[in-house]
């Protein structure tokens, strides 16, 4: 399944958070220190170690699950193109500490003093982010192999089902915590989504520090002429739902038709590129716009 056009177009977070996340895990690969990573019970109630918990945010414990791991950030970089930096960076925080305080939770709970219950790596960001991913991108294709029905999301949830059991409960633990984050999240506890307004200073900061961080060099050619797509998205209209065949108000004669940049951005979201070109030519090329429609026509 396709996650979206030129690599990391549009998504400078994911790339600096899937940048981290490899070096911090070749890092302590290269020293044979997998061994010291993943959270227990004296790690955050005995000798308190700040380092395994910041680790724990970032690096896998083993090749496998940094290879799955990394594939799966990198698809979900989608909902970065789809939300913008600014809202995307709010998301990010949110699931990390949400999901590392459930896992903090869970590890006083088990009170297991010898053990290593909750392996590293960015579980909480991973798994959270299949839950806009179950509820917002369509399936646009579906296929069958042998007698079994497979569809273009099945291998995105088959690579998460494979980096949930890839350590067995040590994995299943976090994964757990990070799909419960990615509910809340979902469901606006503590009006979380207000943070997203790009008015409030909270969020402009961390979409700030990511653009400062972010070397230059690993840009794409597209990311500025598509920096006002990324930070505007937050403000969509809303649309009436519409049937998109039928309902879809003739465009003005001075329209402009559709960019292939445009409809591509909207087919790796999932959507159909016919339905995609006309949401974007009822939206005058507005990306954002042409999203909402898609979606809310979806729904229906």
């Amino acid at each position: 399944m396709n996650g979206g056009p030129s690599g990391f177009t549009n998504a400078p977070v994911t790339r600096l958070f899937i940048v981290a996340s490899a070096i911090f895990t070749i890092f302590f690969g290269i020293q044979g220190r997998f061994g010291t990573l993943g959270l227990s019970y004296q790690d955050i109630f005995g000798k308190i170690r700040l380092w395994k918990l910041i680790m724990s945010i970032f690096s896998f414990s083993s090749t496998p699950e940094l290879m799955f791991g990394l594939y799966l950030l990198y698809y979900f970089r989608v909902f970065e193109r789809q939300i913008g930096s600014n809202k995307y960076s709010v998301f990010i925080v949110f699931s990390i500490l949400t999901s590392l305080l459930l896992e903090v939770l869970a590890v006083a709970l088990l009170k297991d003093p010898t053990a290593n219950l909750v392996t590293p790596g960015p579980y909480g960001l991973i798994f959270a982010s299949f839950v806009p991913f179950f509820f917002d991108i369509p399936v646009s294709t579906r296929f069958r192999v042998f007698s079994f029905f497979f569809s273009n999301k099945s291998f995105i949830y088959l690579a998460g089902v494979q980096l949930l059991l890839s350590s067995w409960k040590r994995s299943i633990l976090p994964g757990m915590c990070g799909i419960l984050a990615g509910s809340l999240y979902r469901l606006n506890v503590f009006y979380i989504r207000k943070a997203k307004d790009p008015t409030l200073q909270f969020p402009e900061f961390i979409s700030s520090f990511f653009s400062r961080i972010t070397l230059p060099s690993m840009g794409s050619p597209h990311a500025t002429s598509s920096s006002s797509t990324r930070h505007s998205v937050g403000n969509l209209p809303s649309y009436p739902a519409r049937q998109m065949e039928r309902n879809y108000p003739p465009p003005m004669q001075s329209a402009v038709e559709p960019s292939e940049d445009s409809i591509n951005t909207l087919v790796s979201m999932g959507f159909d590129r016919n339905n995609a070109r006309q949401a974007l030519v009822q939206a005058r090329n507005d990306v954002n716009v042409a999203t909402n429609i898609l979606l809310e026509a979806q729904s229906h």
